[in-house]
């Protein structure tokens, strides 16, 4: 048994092909749970699928958070090809659509960047919540440290992150003591490696960037999947409804323009 006990439980990860998605299904792998990668982008899904075999059961399944049909059927397809559901972590959601003044954001901007993140959370609770509920399982929200705080004209995506960490508490006082349902709120968190090969590159970072950080540097998908890894184990057990930042300590740094 690995330390977490996390052996033959299955979870889905939505956004699960690349970036932070692809570090948690990496470290579940490892931990010897069974992973399907709830994605929407094919070519990083079945890059991720393929890259990561050896490391354990993978399956991607071709999945639209937004959608409720194709969430439906992913989870109902997770429970028929595996049997059992431990846990869902619902990482899915596109970066800031839109970058400008409020005025200049459209309708259809705000409600994209609502969908991907937080009716996506909804549907897929939804829908994983009876199979969750048999196993005792667990439900993990990615949110944002932009939940708590911003740079200007990102209300879009704050208030999509935001939305993340209440929904969390509500849902963990609705679906308890059967499920519990935490949030990870991750800072700056270098990504640019674990991007489809298409995509990839190595991180561009400069010493700034690290040493601004209390840590002393800029963090990494792991970093958030450890904690993903223990939130959804029996070792965090007593703990639910919460939200743990994961940022270096960046947002306990005070800072003023001297």
């Amino acid at each position: 048994m690995t330390s977490l006990s996390l052996e033959k439980r299955v979870a889905i990860v939505t956004g699960g092909g690349q970036g932070i998605g692809k570090g948690i299904v990496k470290r579940l792998l490892e931990e010897g749970m069974a992973v399907v990668i709830a994605e929407k982008d094919e070519e990083a899904g079945r890059e991720t699928e393929s890259q990561f075999q050896a490391l354990g059961s993978i399956r991607f399944f071709r999945t639209d958070v937004t959608d409720e049909v194709s969430v439906e059927a992913s989870v109902r397809r997770t429970r028929q090809e595996f049997g059992m559901l431990h846990a869902l972590v619902n990482n899915a959601g596109i970066a800031h659509a839109h970058r400008g003044p409020l005025e200049s954001v459209t309708l259809d901007d705000w409600n994209r960047m609502i969908a991907s993140h937080l009716t996506g959370c909804f549907l897929c609770s939804k829908y994983a919540i009876p199979y969750l509920r048999e196993a005792r399982g667990a439900i993990v929200n990615i949110a944002s440290t932009r939940a708590f705080q911003s740079e200007p004209d990102t209300e879009a995506y704050a208030a999509a992150k935001g939305g993340i960490v209440s929904f969390t508490h509500a849902l963990a006082m609705s679906v308890g003591p059967e499920i519990r349902v935490n949030c990870i709120s991750p800072g700056w968190i270098a990504v640019s490696a674990w991007k489809k090969r298409s995509m990839a590159e190595p991180p561009d970072l400069r010493p700034i960037d690290h040493t601004q950080h209390p840590v002393g540097r800029v963090g990494e998908p792991g970093d958030i999947a450890g904690l993903v890894a223990f939130l959804i184990s029996g070792q965090s057990g007593f703990i639910t409804g919460q939200t743990f930042i994961v940022d270096g300590g960046m947002t306990r740094k005070m800072i003023y323009v001297e």
